[in-house]
């Protein structure tokens, strides 16, 4: 082995250790985004099932928007725009909506919650009619019977959900853009103090790589145990 390969293995494990600095950052960005982001898909997939049209074209709109544009692009425009606006930057709201990591967060959310109600709407749309069916002949109302529906589409969602907190994690490294430092931000810093940017890259690469691998296992496992009644 080279003398060359050697050194670039042995500032990778130094690259590593800085980029760790960022991890806690990643994680927390990740979950909370993930956690925020699901609930509002919840409750948006409710709202496509409500007989409003108001409720329905709202939720729609909402979802049109934030999947038919880039994640960079609604990230820049909640942390900058709101500065447009002096009646923003004088509420009380400007508290928040000045902070890099409510506004990635935010749009992260919003963003993952967009994605995710594709992926409910669409379990609890795949649910064969005569289970509908069987609920409207017991008398059951809509309410009742999307308490009963609704937790077998999640269930049958789980896949696709998988890989929707995948793509989360990695979009969350577009947060660094807006100062925050999580592992990509971290990396920037590094890039621009030592311009060895292969190497550098590479370990922010090989820390996502690991955390992709690390969710994917263990959805993996939950969806063998919630899906296990499918198995039987």
């Amino acid at each position: 082995m080279s003398a060359e390969i050697i050194n670039m293995l042995i500032n990778l494990l130094e690259y590593l250790q800085v980029l760790g600095h960022g991890l806690v950052m990643t994680l927390g960005l990740t979950a909370i985004s993930l956690l925020i982001g699901s609930l509002l898909a919840l409750l948006c997939t409710l709202a496509l099932t409500s007989s409003n049209r108001l409720i329905y074209f709202s939720v729609k709109g909402y979802i049109t928007v934030f999947t038919g544009t880039p994640l960079l692009v609604q990230i820049f425009l909640i942390y900058y725009g709101p500065g447009q606006f002096a009646g923003l930057t004088d509420s009380v709201f400007w508290y928040w909506l000045s902070e890099p990591f409510f506004c990635a967060a935010l749009a992260l959310s919003l963003n993952c919650a967009a994605y995710t109600t594709l992926l409910f709407y669409g379990a609890l749309n795949s649910i064969n009619q005569g289970q509908w069916d069987s609920c409207a002949s017991l008398g059951m109302s809509h309410k009742q019977t999307l308490s009963v529906l609704m937790p077998y589409a999640l269930r049958r969602a789980l896949p696709a959900y998988s890989n929707e907190v995948v793509l989360l994690l990695k979009g969350s490294s577009l947060a660094s853009t807006i100062t925050i430092m999580d592992i990509m931000g971290w990396a920037q810093r590094l890039n621009s103090q030592t311009y060895d940017t292969l190497v550098v890259f590479s370990a922010a690469g090989l820390l996502y790589l690991s955390l992709n691998l690390v969710i994917t296992l263990s959805m993996s496992r939950i969806e063998k145990r919630v899906l296990a009644f499918e198995q039987a």
